[in-house]
């Protein structure tokens, strides 16, 4: 008997998105908060309806790019440093069989495992180099070789989440003036990062206004350095 499939839990879902959380999340709210801060700013100092345009689509073609770029070697390099420890464990279990056959002994009876199992399961284990490679990868290496990471997916993800996210903020200026255009834009990014906020409880089923206020505050605190500094900047240069 199979235990009933609830898709309400997190582990039985499947999907890119849910693999992919971290630079989904991480993208669209740092487009949609470095954005606004910076476009408010330029809106504020300089009320030039072009330059806040060329500011904000230079701000969004850079800065994803580069986010991409950083998720991609940053994943690329976790990815290598794990199938490089993995190779070194495949060498030590193939050069010291009996060492190793020990060592993982230790490692299920320090999780809880009765000696007398813990000695049966590692010699089970050891007629297996991929099945003692995939146990000490957990427990000693805490690397897991299913769930390598994906480089350029996660740098795929991370370009277009943050495009997105940096396209919020941008929007209203092709439609209003300078100066209602700062108002709209502030409204509708805080209200898309309450809302992104919100959408991320439906993976980690956290209270859905705590999330969403933590994303809306943090949002209000770049929006608010963005526009003290287009002000600053605005007086200093009117006198």
């Amino acid at each position: 008997m199979q235990v009933p499939r609830n898709p309400e839990y997190i582990h039985q879902q499947e999907g890119s998105v849910v693999e992919n959380i971290r630079e989904v999340v991480f993208g669209m709210q740092d487009g949609m908060v470095s954005t606004l801060g910076a476009i408010t700013g330029v809106a504020v100092g300089s009320q030039d309806h072009f330059t806040v345009l060329l500011a904000g689509f230079a701000i969004i073609s850079v800065e994803s790019i580069s986010m991409a770029i950083g998720s991609y070697t940053s994943s690329l390099s976790e990815r290598d440093i794990q199938q490089r420890v993995l190779h070194e464990e495949r060498k030590e279990i193939e050069e010291y069989p009996e060492e190793e056959k020990e060592e993982i002994v230790r490692m299920f009876i320090d999780d809880g495992w009765p000696k007398e199992l813990a000695i049966k399961m590692s010699e089970a284990a050891a007629k297996n180099n991929e099945l003692m490679l995939r146990e000490m990868a957990y427990r000693e290496l805490k690397v897991f070789p299913s769930k390598i990471s994906h480089p350029f997916r996660n740098g795929i993800f991370m370009f277009v989440s943050y495009a997105i996210g940096g396209l919020i903020p941008l929007v209203p200026y092709f439609l209003l003036e300078t100066q209602n255009a700062i108002t709209v834009s502030s409204v509708i990014t805080l209200i898309g990062l309450f809302g992104l906020g919100v959408g991320v409880t439906k993976y980690t089923k956290q209270n859905w206004l705590k999330s969403g206020w933590r994303m809306f505050t943090l949002a209000g605190v770049a929006l608010i350095v963005g526009y003290l500094v287009g002000f600053f900047a605005k007086v200093v240069a009117g006198s």
